[in-house]
């Protein structure tokens, strides 16, 4: 089993992470900040992965520290179970309709960080979640799990955009991680 537990402790925050790769969408989350819970609930239904996270944080600050410190320790628990990489598809994408938002993802698991991110928020907050912070959380998962990943959204509401961007991750992520060979997916022949 593809699995991984991982801990990140700082004076800011205190997070632990429990990933399966091989799991059926489960989740057991708490980050003290509601939507960001549904969108990591969305992420691992629509990865098909199950997915524990416990996180506080200095949530009375606001709700930045919490969110990348989750993006930087999801990252590190994926890496930490896609271990060699033998077998996996490599690549991943999927474009999410959510009534008039649209995101689509591009995920290569090449061993390479980098984000393209196009979209743009206009609400200060929905519920105790800012936006904005959106982009950070991808950044952050991107850099510490060392994948390529390209995200956009398009549409009116905020909620419905986010949204969307997580099931779309989730989606392409679910892809690129389905073992169906046995070598590794490069010409380089390491990832």
């Amino acid at each position: 089993m593809r699995e991984s537990k991982v801990t990140r402790k700082t004076n800011e925050t205190d997070i632990e992470i429990k990933l399966s790769l091989e799991g059926s969408g489960n989740t057991d989350i708490t980050t003290g900040i509601a939507f960001f819970d549904h969108m990591l609930n969305s992420l691992a239904k629509h990865g098909s992965f199950d997915l524990m996270v416990k996180a506080r944080g200095d949530l009375s600050v606001d709700d930045h520290h919490t969110v990348e410190d989750v993006g930087i320790t999801l990252g590190s628990a994926l890496t930490k179970a896609l271990g060699d990489k033998k077998g996996i598809e490599r690549f991943g994408e999927a474009c999410v309709p959510m009534d008039e938002a649209l995101a689509s993802a591009a995920v290569d698991i090449s061993g390479r960080s980098y984000l393209v991110f196009a979209g743009e928020f206009g609400a200060q907050k929905i519920g105790e979640f800012n936006p904005r912070n959106t982009r950070h959380f991808f950044e952050s998962l991107v850099s510490n799990a060392g994948i390529n990943v390209h995200l956009s959204v398009t549409g009116d509401n905020d909620h419905h955009k986010v949204e969307a961007l997580f099931k779309a991750f989730g989606v392409a992520l679910k892809r690129a991680v389905k073992q169906s060979g046995s070598g590794v997916p490069s010409t380089k022949g390491v990832l």
